[in-house]
């Protein structure tokens, strides 16, 4: 009998971040903040190696680099990617980023502009930023660290930073084919857009969540997928793969006191 892998929350949303970029092929993968990073940087090391990586300055790496203080690693680098190749990429429909959006709907679009009334707004952030053109032109998957109905909103967005699917958005002649959103992966579940008429799907509760738990705490109904079941815990391999790749610890600071990954009844 072997023995059992404890693991956190944080690891859980790693491996299932991971899957985003699964069958990618050569494209450049780009994880903002800890987990989506960490996730990135796993698909790459396990199922998806073809993937292109950055050192986050102007050079490819051959493999991902750690995150936090370095000590005497070196990285690999296999290549120059000043900004000029990396919007390449970005207009090319090359790039799949994984973002953290203030708020989604139920049409996928995203918004990390402003909470409130654009003119007179409740809170305001850093303003659209690079996500208009990214998310019409490329791959994007989403990350949310506290699943709630502040992030899935009832109505839209406050204010629509990054394309989804509502068709009344989309101005006739518009080149849709380079926009998708892969997938969302939160402290509850991983979901899709692949439901009836791009509905969002739910494709696996983490473990101990209810589908039930999940639909309260959205502001927009969701569909079952047909096929779905509990989030894959992470292997013995994989843990071993994040902990060298952040040596610090510092996905425990990204899930508000990072549980373990198996919750039990309240």
């Amino acid at each position: 009998m072997t023995d059992k892998v404890e693991f956190t929350l944080a690891e859980l949303m790693i491996v299932a971040a991971s899957e985003a970029w699964r069958g990618d092929g050569e494209l450049l993968a780009s994880g903002l903040g800890v987990i989506p990073r960490l996730g990135a940087s796993l698909a790459k090391l396990t199922h998806s190696e073809g993937l292109l990586m950055t050192d986050s300055e102007a050079f490819l790496v051959e493999e991902p680099i750690p995150l936090g203080p370095r000590g005497d690693y070196q990285p690999r680098y296999s290549g120059y990617m000043p900004f000029e190749r990396v919007f390449d990429c970005v207009w090319g429909g090359r790039r799949h980023a994984m973002i953290g959006p203030t708020q989604i709907d139920r049409w996928g679009q995203t918004n990390l502009s402003c909470v409130g009334d654009y003119a007179k707004p409740k809170s305001a952030m850093l303003g659209v930023r690079g996500l208009p053109g990214n998310s019409i032109n490329h791959i994007n998957s989403l990350f949310v660290p506290a699943h709630s109905r502040r992030v899935f909103v009832e109505g839209e967005v406050d204010m629509v930073s990054g394309v989804g699917f509502k068709p009344e958005r989309w101005d006739d002649g518009v080149r849709r084919d380079l926009m998708d959103i892969r997938i969302v992966v939160t402290d509850l579940c991983v979901m899709d857009f692949d439901g009836p008429g791009r509905s969002v799907r739910v494709r696996s509760l983490h473990p101990g969540v209810s589908f039930a738990e999940v639909q309260e705490k959205t502001g927009f109904p969701l569909v079952a997928a047909p096929d779905m079941g509990e989030t894959t815990s992470p292997s013995a391999d994989q843990l071993a793969l994040i902990r060298r790749l952040d040596p610090h610890d510092l996905r425990a600071t990204a899930i508000k006191g990072n549980p373990p990954g198996i919750r039990t009844a309240a």
